[in-house]
């Protein structure tokens, strides 16, 4: 549809601008020929809207006749549009005066009627021209549009592959312990290798519903992380104690789906199932102000060596959150005082939510 009359203010624009010009023709045409202006304007408006509805036609020639091709093709092909064009109006107006003469509005001489004819000729050229230009305009403007929304959705659908494709690292290795775990306990104790199936069909059931969604609440994610644990608890037993700190104002915000979970899955690889006496993984979330602060930390052996860089989970997770949330959101990570600490920080979106107190929650032991 064309875009002036698909819109009534456009439209009524439109209309507007070529009342004006109507005026203008009929000023022109009380100063050159003998007409006052009562005759001119009545000759001259209706004109002018009978030729605002032909140089909508612009628009259709316009597309058909793209600027930037041949040169001498596109001339011969605008310049027949709008002789054209002038000549249907030249026509409209030979009728209207013929109407106007005989209701004596209009003089009853020819050679009046021809020479209003010759200058509705004479300005409908540039006028035609004006219009095609505007359209030209139009169609530039819509093409940059076009482009821009084309560019967006290129952006948001490479952002929703990147994190797909991070979603999909999440599972694989954490999946490939939990299944080399049950099979080193079926042959010995064939009870604890149920359990672990159990919790590990649990964990992945929740784990697809909630990986489904853009965001979920940071009770959500808490719950995942829960099921998780349930699965180290039975690898790891007694070695395996963890403590939160989770703030009330923390629970209602909205955080991207299976964040928590590699990075709990990290601390105890590393805190816990390299250490014979086990160890401490500590969680902690608080709201502060427009910001949401997520803490996970872990024992670490002091003797050995700092490892170059970062894992994959870290980077995984660091990935995710550039992809989501740009520069409002960041991930640290550090060793201190014998713990290793990963901070996140990102955009507290949410609302408060009373607070639930989850298993294990501000006490050690096996979680």
């Amino acid at each position: 549809m064309h875009p002036i009359v698909s819109d009534r203010r456009r439209l009524a624009l439109y209309l507007g601008v070529w009342l004006l010009i109507g005026l203008m023709v009929a000023g022109l045409l009380s100063l050159l020929l003998p007409l006052d202006a009562t005759q001119a304007m009545s000759f001259a408006l209706p004109l002018a809207l009978v030729y605002a509805s032909i140089c909508l036609s612009a628009w259709w020639v316009c597309r058909a006749v793209p600027l930037g091709g041949e040169f001498w093709r596109t001339a011969g092909s605008l310049t027949g549009a709008a002789l054209q064009s002038v000549g249907g109006w030249v026509a409209a107006g030979a009728l209207w005066s013929a109407v106007l003469r005989v209701n004596h509005v209009f003089p009853a001489e020819r050679v009046v009627a021809f020479e209003a004819l010759g200058i509705l000729f004479l300005a409908g050229l540039p006028l035609y021209a004006m219009s095609l230009v505007v359209h030209y305009l139009i169609l530039a403007f819509e093409a940059s549009r076009e482009a821009e929304r084309r560019a967006l959705e290129s952006q948001v659908t490479a952002r929703e592959a990147e994190l797909r494709a991070l979603r999909a690292q999440l599972n694989p290795h954490f999946l490939f312990n939990s299944l080399n775990s049950i099979n080193a306990l079926v042959g010995t104790e064939p009870e604890l290798a149920r359990r672990m199936c159990e919790s590990l069909g649990d964990f992945l059931r929740r784990t697809l519903a909630l990986g489904a969604r853009d965001a979920v609440t940071l009770d959500d994610e808490l719950a995942l992380v829960d099921r998780y644990l349930d699965i180290e608890r039975v690898r790891f037993g007694e070695r395996c104690r963890v403590t939160r700190d989770i703030t009330s104002d923390a629970r209602g915000c909205q955080v991207p789906p299976l964040l928590l979970q590699p990075l709990v899955e990290n601390a105890i690889k590393h805190g816990i199932a390299a250490r014979l006496e086990g160890g401490n993984v500590h969680l902690a979330a608080m709201r502060d102000g427009g910001t949401l602060v997520l803490m996970v930390e872990n024992d670490i052996d002091e003797d050995s060596p700092a490892r170059p860089g970062e894992g994959v989970g870290l980077e995984n997770v660091r990935r995710r959150l550039r992809a989501l949330a740009g520069r409002e959101a960041r991930l640290d990570a550090e060793r201190v005082d014998g713990r290793f600490r990963v901070t996140l920080t990102l955009p507290a979106v949410g609302t408060e939510v009373a607070p639930v107190a989850p298993a294990g929650a501000g006490r050690e032991g096996r979680s």
